[in-house]
């Protein structure tokens, strides 16, 4: 063998033994790179569900939040239903208590009613029968008169009610 041979072969037996160290360095790589696509999922994973339990915890105190908001807000509708339905109560007690006469109001007008009706009774029972109106443009007061019972006083200028 010359050593031109020999070096080939060597070289040959060299690159062989290079070859076969990076194919097992080739394995080694895809195995922790499956190994590191694994760890990656697992730690996704983790941070995933990290977040979620977050998310949802936040979630959770968001709804209570909104309860309360629900609550405090349905207590000032009830307050201002109410404070509207007691301010419809006062407005119509308070006209009433403004407009309408008090008891003793009632009582003197009651008293005066009561004088009326007695005088209108005993004009009744003196056979006061009378027919007043409303005359003229000025609506003036008037009574019908017997023109035949004859005129009375020093200017004339009484006359008898007729029915009496």
């Amino acid at each position: 063998m010359d050593d031109t041979t020999m070096k080939l072969g060597l070289l040959l037996e060299s690159a062989h033994a290079h070859q076969t160290l990076a194919e097992g360095a080739l394995e080694k790589l895809r195995s922790q790179v499956g190994e590191l696509a694994g760890i990656a999922r697992d730690e996704i994973r983790a941070t995933m569900l990290e977040e979620l339990n977050a998310l949802g915890q936040d979630s959770r105190q968001a709804a209570e939040t909104l309860r309360r908001l629900r609550h405090v807000a349905d207590l000032r509708v009830a307050l201002w239903t109410l404070a509207m339905a007691a301010l419809a109560c006062a407005v119509p007690l308070g006209t009433a208590w403004w407009v309408l006469p008090s008891r003793g109001e009632v009582a003197a007008l009651t008293a005066r009613r009561d004088a009326l009706e007695a005088a209108a009774t005993r004009l009744r029972a003196e056979g006061a029968q009378m027919e007043l109106r409303h005359c003229g443009a000025t609506q003036r007061l008037c009574v019908r008169v017997d023109r035949k019972a004859g005129v009375f006083g020093e200017a004339a200028d009484f006359l008898i009610v007729k029915g009496y």
